[in-house]
């Protein structure tokens, strides 16, 4: 983990971020769907709290959390520790605003985004107990059912944005990353159209570092509002229903699998009800289940859901 500059890391500051953060995600969703947003405080036994806002049977919005945690312990849980031995007996700091959003029409894309921080505090027992060890993390990913290629190139184009001013480098490697991590292995098919994603991030110093999560924490908005604005009026039958249905279980099949969120909030004693607030409110599984060729359904797994470079040209 190179960090670039000596500046220590500043919880605090994070922390006021995030806040602000979720409160004017939420302001501009409630003037979207015209429907408000629940409130839910709550305090973890083994140190932290946090707000969850929740919106249900929307105008819009069939179910949306937008979750704000600040949570702290002495001990990490498995999945934060299995490959960090050297964060072992270190008490943590784990903070982050993260969002999962499904709209009721099925034209219309589900979306998640999340930035968090990481610090693991060095023992002042311990003689020569070192320095704090940080990092940042997040990214947004969008899932679509029936995809439009200019939305999609849009949801690119603002993400490669948010991170291009940080390193040419950053886009592909954390568009990459996000291919790479919202992948259902068992099913050997992608979660969606991707993004961007990024985790164990302190390459620029923190205050760098901050600032690049800022910038994706900030571009979620732009990033989604203009395609569900496009598409909300378009209308939709049981056949579209039933298909953002089947789909919504594949979402289902990665967040109670494979994410790494998910995981570390369980094994950490997070609050259950905030952490599986990214299920969507109705699902279906069907066994072997296949679209019709030449279907609209078929063109989501032919012509979206393969990885491909959004912002090349091209048709």
């Amino acid at each position: 983990m190179r960090q670039s500059e000596n500046c220590g890391p500043d919880p605090e500051k994070v922390r006021a971020y995030l806040s602000n953060l979720q409160a004017d995600i939420v302001a501009r969703l409630e003037a979207f769907d015209g429907a408000s947003f629940r409130t839910d405080a709550w305090q973890r036994p083994e140190g932290g709290k946090g707000i969850t806002r929740v919106i249900e049977e929307g105008n819009f919005f069939e179910r949306g959390g937008v979750n704000f945690s600040h949570v702290h312990g002495k001990g990490l849980p498995p999945s934060a520790s299995a490959n960090r031995p050297q964060l072992a007996g270190r008490e943590f700091e784990a903070m982050g605003v993260s969002l999962v959003l499904h709209p009721r029409n099925p034209w219309c894309p589900t979306v998640h985004m999340n930035v968090r921080f990481f610090v693991a505090h060095p023992d002042p027992a311990v003689e020569a107990a070192g320095e704090p060890i940080w990092w940042f993390g997040g990214g947004m990913d969008l899932t679509p059912y029936y995809p439009f290629a200019e939305d999609v190139r849009h949801f690119h184009t603002v993400c490669h944005d948010a991170v291009a001013p940080f390193g040419a480098d950053l886009h592909p490697r954390f568009k990459a990353w996000c291919d790479r991590y919202f992948f259902l292995k068992h099913r050997n098919e992608p979660r969606g159209v991707g993004g961007l994603f990024f985790d164990d991030f302190s390459d620029l110093g923190f205050e760098q570092s901050f600032a690049l999560t800022r910038s994706v924490g900030d571009a979620f908005l732009p990033a989604y509002l203009p395609i569900v604005e496009r598409r909300r009026e378009m209308p939709w039958g049981g056949r579209e229903r039933d298909f953002q249905a089947f789909r919504r279980g594949r979402y289902v099949e990665f967040n109670l699998v494979w994410d790494r969120g998910t995981l570390f909030g369980l094994q950490s004693g997070g609050r259950t009800e905030s952490i599986l607030m990214s299920l969507p409110p109705e699902v279906k599984w069907r066994y072997d289940w296949q679209p019709e060729p030449g279907s609209a359904e078929e063109r989501l797994y032919t012509e979206f859901l393969p990885v491909r470079d959004w912002l090349a040209p091209g048709p």
